[in-house]
């Protein structure tokens, strides 16, 4: 027995230390995988241009687009149209989850309220983005307003949807168990609704922001004299393929950090989840 102790005692001891270790030599692992498929499309892509099978003109090779790339960000240009395209998407983010929270909130909770908003919501939630770009105009012009407004949308109808549907998902038995054991109201939201709703709100949050990154392009195409979008105009108009590949690029990475980031902010939300892993 005391050698049985003594074994799980040595035990508990180590695993924090080698944990920590392991846990990054997963994520390692995990980075590396994930950069093995664009490496070798963009070495593909390098030696196709290289050979003739593929038009420098149209498809510049990645060693022309990250001289574009670094050319940009020498000169400081690039910062700042990621920093205008950062605050356009942060500012509709914040407004679209704001509301599509509060609005899919009082639909879930209420009969009355779902059969009121939710059939026009619904309606208007396949209306093409571009759609609404001459109504805002007219409402805001072509400046900040319009383009914020614009990325608000795209964010509001993910994250309405997901409040929506995780609030009408909750076992009812659940709330019940909470209602015998003489749970306050505040209680009962705290303990149980807030625990069953969270997963899928995290999940309408990570889609809404995607929906923010693409509605973006949209808002900056309504006249705006900076951004990632404005890059992707300018390129066209002076046939720039090199940059509008950077741009594209470009998008794509501040997409992945992004999410990446709201991930790892509601991850310690989520640590009950006793979720599927697959091990490999």
């Amino acid at each position: 027995m005391d050698a049985i102790q003594e074994r799980d005692a040595a035990s508990e001891a180590a695993s924090p230390v080698t944990a920590a270790p392991a846990a990054k030599s997963r994520f390692g692992v995990r980075f590396a995988l994930g950069l093995l498929l664009p490496i070798a499309l963009g070495i593909a892509w390098e030696i196709g241009v290289a050979k003739g099978y593929l038009q420098a003109r149209l498809m510049p090779p990645p060693s022309r687009i990250f001289k574009t790339l670094y050319d940009l960000a020498i000169t400081g240009e690039l910062w700042i149209h990621i920093g205008a395209t950062l605050a356009r998407v942060f500012a509709g983010f914040a407004l679209g989850t704001i509301f599509g929270t509060l609005i899919g909130a009082v639909a879930g909770a209420s009969r009355v309220s779902k059969d009121i908003v939710d059939p026009m919501l619904q309606g208007l939630r396949s209306v093409p983005s571009i759609a609404w770009v001459p109504l805002f105009i007219l409402w805001l012009g072509i400046f900040e307003q319009s383009k914020i407004a614009l990325i608000a949308v795209g964010c509001f109808f993910p994250v309405y949807l997901g409040v929506l549907g995780a609030i009408s998902s909750v076992d009812r038995k659940t709330v019940e168990v909470g209602r015998i054991f003489r749970l306050s109201q505040f209680q009962l939201v705290r303990r149980i609704l807030l625990p069953a709703i969270l997963p899928a709100y995290v999940l309408s949050l990570r889609q809404g922001l995607g929906l923010g990154w693409m509605f973006v392009v949209a808002a900056e195409f309504m006249g705006a004299s900076e951004g990632l979008g404005y890059l992707l105009t300018d390129g066209q108009q002076l046939g720039k393929a090199d940059q509008i590949i950077a741009a594209i690029l470009t998008f794509a990475v501040l997409g992945k950090i992004t999410d990446g980031l709201l991930a790892a902010a509601s991850k310690p939300f989520l640590t009950w989840q006793d979720a599927f892993a697959p091990k490999n």
